[in-house]
């Protein structure tokens, strides 16, 4: 059946999407029935889609999210919303689970409960939040929180990136340069100084050695490092593993301040935001631990939730699991006492994405620098290493 993309308004907001009909004008009468005013609708030519590698983001949380806000506030029916987000979706596996959902709805069922088929796409978060909306007639409005919340995550997580990336490509770049000139420079020297049959000096040997073992073990060496990676991959997936690999990354120097902050932040946002809604305090730690993204944070979480179910405090296991500052124990303490949990939560997210902020540009300002003068410094110390055997030449030369 073929396919057709689609832009237009809907209750005066712009819209666009894919549509499945046996022709285009069976489309068009399909879109019209909805209550789109069509701008343009053309049909797409079919192609090979990876659904296994479709990965679904924070982001693509967001624009659903805000998009089903705007159409249930329009006052369309939740039927009707899932169809219109399954066809406008550029993602296979989203749009083949929106309409699996949309069947489920028309069965009978809860959005809530359609949503839990597919938890490994939605998670816990948004279905609670979804659950919630549903049980208080205001789905529209609480969707329009969980946008605003899935828009911050990625904006966190789009900073953090970003201040990673630049030392990532220097690092990538430097190690291209290097493997270039160990394998194509230097054996060029390296044939010319054979000739010569002279002693040459320290620094350079060794780096025609080094050259020598570079070429000749280049392709053992690129299969060491795929096994390694691999081999590391597997080996985070068990949790002991991954607990020791996270709070080893909170304490890497410079970046490990980063992601403490943004850990933080992510966990007083998505608490602040469950509590709020009136998620039962048990199941808002629950989620919250699951989506902390570090299991010391998901431990700390969730020791606290056992302590709460106990009658026991929440700061306890916050304060002992030393991720946390102690602002942070302090307004969580102050917001128990006082009944203001969410909103000291609330005030703890605001400062630290704030933090984030000035932790990147502080780390974007330093670290260019250091890592201009280390690439500097290996590929200028490479070249002297090089030309040393000419410039003692010259020496013997001018005596």
């Amino acid at each position: 059946m073929p396919t057709f993309s689609w832009t237009g308004r809907l209750a005066r907001q712009p819209v666009s999407g894919k549509i499945k009909a046996k022709s285009l004008e069976e489309a068009i009468l399909r879109l019209r029935e909805r209550g789109v005013i069509i701008e343009t609708i053309h049909e797409v030519k079919g192609g090979l889609t990876l659904t296994f590698l479709q990965r679904i983001t924070a982001k693509d949380l967001a624009v659903i999210s805000r998009q089903f806000s705007t159409m249930i506030n329009a006052g369309i029916p939740v039927v009707q919303c899932l169809e219109i987000l399954a066809e406008q979706t550029t993602k296979e596996k989203l749009r083949s689970a929106l309409y699996d959902i949309k069947r489920e709805v028309e069965g009978g069922k809860t959005l809530a409960d359609a949503l839990r088929k597919y938890k490994n796409i939605f998670g816990d978060f948004f279905i609670s939040m979804v659950e919630v909306g549903e049980m208080g007639g205001s789905l529209g409005s609480t969707l329009s929180r969980v946008a605003d919340y899935y828009e911050k995550v990625t904006a966190l997580q789009g900073k953090v990136k970003g201040a990673m990336a630049y030392p990532m490509v220097v690092l990538v770049v430097t190690i291209g340069v290097l493997v270039l000139m160990l394998t194509k420079l230097v054996p060029t020297f390296a044939a010319l100084y054979a000739e010569t049959g002279a002693e040459l000096p320290g620094p350079t040997q060794l780096l025609l050695n080094v050259s020598t073992f570079v070429k000749n073990n280049f392709v053992y060496g690129i299969s060491l490092l795929f096994a390694i990676v691999f081999i590391s991959k597997r080996a985070l997936h068990n949790p002991a593993i991954r607990f020791r690999w996270d709070a080893l990354t909170l304490r890497i120097p410079i970046f490990g301040g980063l992601l403490r902050k943004t850990a933080v932040s992510r966990f007083a946002r998505t608490l602040g935001l469950l509590i709020r809604n009136g998620v039962p305090i048990l199941q808002s730690l629950e989620i919250t631990a699951r989506v902390a993204g570090n299991k010391v944070i998901e431990k700390a979480v969730l020791d606290a939730r056992r302590n709460i179910g106990e009658g026991k405090s929440l700061t306890g296991p916050l304060r002992d699991s030393g991720v946390f500052p102690p602002m942070v124990i302090h307004l969580v303490n102050v917001g128990e006492q006082t009944g203001r949990l969410s909103e000291m939560l609330d005030k703890i997210a605001d400062f630290y994405e704030e933090e984030v902020d000035a932790a990147v540009s502080a780390l974007a300002s330093v670290i260019e620098p250091v890592m201009l003068v280390f690439l500097g410094g290996l590929v200028g110390g490479m070249l002297i290493a090089l030309y040393l055997p000419i410039f003692s030449l010259a020496g013997t030369i001018q005596e």
